[in-house]
Parts: structure tokens; C-alpha cells; sequence
């Protein structure tokens, strides 16, 4: 797209916007609705509330709801037995974490990357 064509194209999306803010403006509702936050913040200052103390008071049952529960734990699915099998002595090792003491000491002497292509 020329630069041209792009102006043009923006020109008339910012007059299009224009035309929605001065109708907004005009609109009766908005001003309502500009009056009354107005009102509400004069009154937060001068009561020295913010807006969870007012949202408590309107409604104290969104307080409960809205305070966390404790977390319950559910239970963790069973981790699977990894067998690992050293092809130069035959050695055979079950474990489900990777702090075995065997697999340990083999991922030392012959490299981590090595041991877990060992996996059966």
C-alpha cells in the first residue's frame, strides 16, 4: 500500500472515531455515568474507603467466596518403574526416581546421555 493510500485510509478511520467520540459525548447516559463515579470518589476520600471496603459493605458475600481455600492435595499419579540395563556388565537397575545409587554412579562414570539410552 502507497503512503498515500495508507494517510488516507487513517484520515478517514480517525474521522470515523471523532464522529463516535462527539456522539458519546452527547449521550445522556455517559454523562450520568461520569457524574456518578465522580460522586463515588468524592465520597471514598472523604469517608477514606476504597473500593473493596464498598464492595464489602454492598456485598459481604463476595468476601468469602473470594478468599482462597486452602489447596487440596489430590493424589499424584504413581510414577512409573524406569529399568535401566548396563550392556557391558548386564547389571540390571529398577528405580521410579532418579536418585538411585547405582544409576548415579553409572551416569558419572559413563555420561547421562549415555545411561538413559540404556532405558528398556
Amino acid at each position: 500500500m502507497s503512503k498515500l493510500a495508507e494517510f488516507k485510509a487513517l484520515e478517514a478511520q480517525l474521522a470515523a472515531q471523532l464522529k463516535q467520540l462527539d456522539a458519546l459525548k452527547n449521550d445522556g447516559e455517559l454523562k450520568r455515568e461520569i457524574e456518578f463515579e465522580q460522586k463515588l470518589r468524592a465520597l471514598m476520600e472523604d469517608y477514606g474507603v476504597n473500593l473493596r471496603g464498598i464492595i464489602a459493605v454492598l456485598d459481604p458475600q463476595v468476601n468469602r467466596t473470594s478468599t482462597p481455600a486452602p489447596a487440596v492435595r489430590g493424589q499424584r499419579r504413581e510414577r512409573q518403574v524406569k529399568v535401566y540395563k548396563n550392556p557391558d556388565t548386564g547389571e540390571v537397575v529398577e528405580t521410579k526416581g532418579g536418585n538411585h545409587k547405582v544409576l548415579k554412579a553409572w551416569k558419572e562414570q559413563y555420561g547421562a546421555q549415555t545411561v538413559d539410552g540404556w532405558l528398556q
